[in-house]
């Protein structure tokens, strides 16, 4: 049988959650910040019926022709099984092509289509307009100093 709660335990009914403690973190800033940018962003490809990671990998197959799928997955600092899902889906869609390299029968090299570049060029126009509102009212110079503070911090990866 249980026992009746006091009226000492039961959890004030709070209109607001604190999350001053967090606040002091940077870390904490940016995942709040990038909650706001990624929730945006997916609205923003969802016309192109593009996410994120379709999104990456689309741009940086069509700025580098002949990419190879290890090198992609390298760039996007994901798994290689999980790539593939990825490229599957774009090359389902004919966005891009996955030919064997001639030198190195396991390895593919990925092009864009046409199809792709039209794509990709429509929706990185999307993107730059996305992220312009996002940062409608940052000077020039904030918005360069968060960016150089972010390649510190990454930078940083694996020390330490």
């Amino acid at each position: 049988m249980a026992k009746p709660v006091s009226k000492d335990t039961v959890a004030p009914d709070l209109t607001k959650v604190s999350d001053a403690t967090l606040r002091r973190f940077i870390g904490y800033h940016m995942k709040r910040a990038f909650n706001v940018i990624q929730a945006d962003l997916a609205e923003t490809l969802n016309p192109f019926e593009l996410r994120m990671l379709t999104y990456t990998a689309l741009v940086l197959i069509a700025d580098n022709p002949g990419l190879r799928q290890s090198q992609l997955a390298d760039a996007m600092d994901i798994e290689r099984p999980n790539l593939v899902v990825i490229i599957d889906e774009l090359e389902r869609r004919e966005l891009i092509t996955r030919d064997r390299v001639p030198t190195d029968r396991r390895a593919y090299a990925l092009h864009v289509t046409l199809a792709g570049r039209q794509l990709c060029d429509k929706a990185v126009a999307a993107v730059t307009a996305h992220e312009d509102q996002l940062l409608e009212g940052l000077e020039e110079d904030a918005i360069k100093s968060m960016i150089a503070a972010m390649k510190h911090i990454e930078k940083r990866q694996g020390r330490g």
